[in-house]
């Protein structure tokens, strides 16, 4: 079966981990999911991220971060989605729960977190808000 939004299935895979208090996912590999993961990495949502290529098709492994039995990520939310693409300009980027989130954009630079975004003056695909 063909996957027709693999972003909302990232996303919706990160919030259900959450929930059930899973310390690791196990993704499908692509380089979209990477580059995310990398930027969730690096924002402090997630303590490790491997690439598992022993099995016939490679997964991603995604460890969350917990402190105090809490996890560090307590909401995800989709903006663009495949039926409403959301483009905004490097002025209107906009700031996820006031500058507390993440926006992550994809962007002709690579996906890009909002204050990156903004540093290289490019606008592009809001992909989704953490926080």
């Amino acid at each position: 079966m063909t996957m027709t939004d693999p972003i909302g299935d990232f996303i919706s895979r990160i919030k259900n981990a959450v929930l059930a208090k899973h310390e690791t996912i196990n993704l499908p590999y692509s380089k979209l999911r990477e580059s995310l993961a990398e930027i969730l990495k690096k924002e402090g949502y997630l303590t490790a991220l491997v690439i598992d290529s022993t099995r016939q098709f490679p997964e991603l492994v995604l460890t969350l971060k917990y402190i105090n039995k809490q996890a560090a990520v307590t909401d995800v939310r989709r903006m663009s989605k495949p039926g409403r693409r959301l483009y905004v300009a490097a002025n209107q980027i906009p700031r996820a729960l006031g500058g507390y989130g993440v926006t992550i954009l994809s962007t002709n630079k690579g996906v890009l977190t909002d204050s990156d975004a903004r540093k290289l003056n490019v606008g592009g695909e809001l992909l989704c808000q953490i926080w």
